[in-house]
């Protein structure tokens, strides 16, 4: 297994662009987090919640008071349910998503290959690799639901016209393009366009927990396709990450024995990229190891 402990992103000059050239600059940086509580009949002015539809990620719409949380203000379920009941006013989280490293092997030209300028890597499959590689990543099926949200104004609004980068381990830990075994695939990694309600969707495989990471997904945020080139256009690098619960029930399957020994040596808390908060981060998860998990998560930036 690879010791995917180490996270550092060297700085890399003379990039290759695509055809399309670079849009713009990278846009500046937002702060790390910022949580507003309010509650007692204080008014909202916008909330990130994340609901558990079946058709992706709700969020409340702009200039809009929420609809409580599941289990709080008459919303049923208990924390990380859906929402339902009248709007009132409660205690909600507000921010971007935090900044985080891309990890040593992100492929976006920070730290060698950039998987970002080859043809076919705009795609929703990430299972399988594109161009010259021909393998198949092994492994419980998983959609990834990513809901890109902007922050610059005064209201919340989805962010169309962006472009996703996502890339994250195989089922043995490893990363394509530069664990030795699978140095030549390129799969589990993928781009896609945000639509009109800031949506991308990709498929995939449930990644492994590798010694001394939580199970997590890698994604990019830039500013539109034109400019998902190379990591020094990147509005946001973040990490998803996954839910104890669904991540034991994977891990009890076929092929993912290591993960259960390595997720016994680490929790959310102990993390060197969650311990210093992952409310933002957590995604949400449905399904089952039958027939698949959906992964689905808010991306304010």
């Amino acid at each position: 297994m690879t010791d995917h402990r180490p996270d550092h992103r060297p700085d890399t000059d003379g990039l290759e662009d695509h055809d399309l050239g670079l849009s713009h600059d990278l846009p500046r940086i937002l702060g790390r987090r910022r949580i507003l509580g309010l509650a007692g009949g204080v008014g909202v002015a916008a909330a990130l919640v994340a609901c558990g539809t079946d058709d992706g990620v709700d969020l409340t719409a702009a200039g809009q008071r929420p609809e409580p949380p599941a289990g709080v203000g008459g919303g049923p379920g208990g924390p990380g349910g859906g929402s339902g009941g009248a709007a009132s006013d409660v205690e909600v989280a507000e921010g971007e998503i935090p900044e985080e490293t891309a990890g040593p092997y992100p492929g976006d030209g920070s730290n060698g290959a950039n998987v970002l300028t080859e043809s076919g890597v705009v795609r929703s499959d990430l299972t399988t690799s594109f161009g010259s590689a021909s393998g198949t990543a092994e492994g419980v099926p998983v959609t990834i639901r990513l809901r890109v949200q902007d922050l610059s104004g005064e209201d919340v609004a989805p962010l169309a016209g962006a472009a996703v980068y996502l890339w994250h381990c195989d089922r043995d830990g490893e990363y394509s393009m530069y664990s030795e075994s699978i140095a030549e695939e390129n799969y589990l990694r993928g781009v896609q366009e945000t639509d009109a309600a800031g949506r991308v969707e990709f498929t995939s495989i449930f990644p492994a927990c590798y010694d001394g990471r939580w199970p997590h997904m890698h994604f990019e945020v830039y500013s539109s396709l034109a400019s998902a080139t190379t990591y020094s256009n990147k509005m946001r690098t973040s990490q998803l990450a996954l839910p104890e619960d669904v991540c034991r029930e994977v891990y009890a399957t076929e092929g993912y024995e290591q993960s259960v020994t390595n997720l016994e040596r680490v929790t959310l808390d102990s993390d060197n990229v969650f311990s210093d908060g992952h409310s933002l981060q957590l995604a949400r998860a449905t399904g089952s190891v039958e027939e698949g998990y959906v992964v689905s998560l808010n991306v304010p930036v």
